[in-house]
């Protein structure tokens, strides 16, 4: 079921961008490893599809609402992952898992378009 609106998810968007960026440093695994560039990398793309995004919020909209969806899906993966798949388990792991889950439920409950969208496409 999807019941986050566009509007909000892109809200997220930017602070999980963000989020993701300054969470090495704040919680102390910025060792200039994996473990601190999965984050920022995916961080700094997070912000970059977000001002890219047909959205109530994006600033450049090239890329439709269900690709944006899908590429936050595959990060959220990627993040959730990462500790295993890059070696670094056994030093830190859980803030990537936290918010590569959070960031797999976004793209799974968030609506395929805008609401204006679908509004003015109902209206036809």
């Amino acid at each position: 079921m999807r019941f986050i609106s566009t509007r909000v998810h892109g809200m997220v968007d930017y602070l999980m961008g963000l989020l993701l960026i300054v969470a090495p440093f704040l919680l102390g695994f910025a060792t200039g490893g994996p473990a601190q560039w999965v984050p920022i990398i995916l961080g700094v793309v997070m912000l970059a599809s977000a001002i890219m995004t047909k959205y109530e919020l994006g600033l450049m909209p090239m890329i439709p609402m269900p690709l944006h969806l899908t590429m936050d899906l595959i990060s959220g993966i990627l993040l959730l992952v990462s500790p295993w798949l890059f070696g670094f388990a056994d030093t830190v792991y859980l803030p990537h898992v936290i918010l590569g889950i959070l960031e797999i439920g976004a793209s799974l409950t968030t609506e395929k378009q805008p609401r204006n969208a679908v509004a003015s496409t109902n209206r036809r």
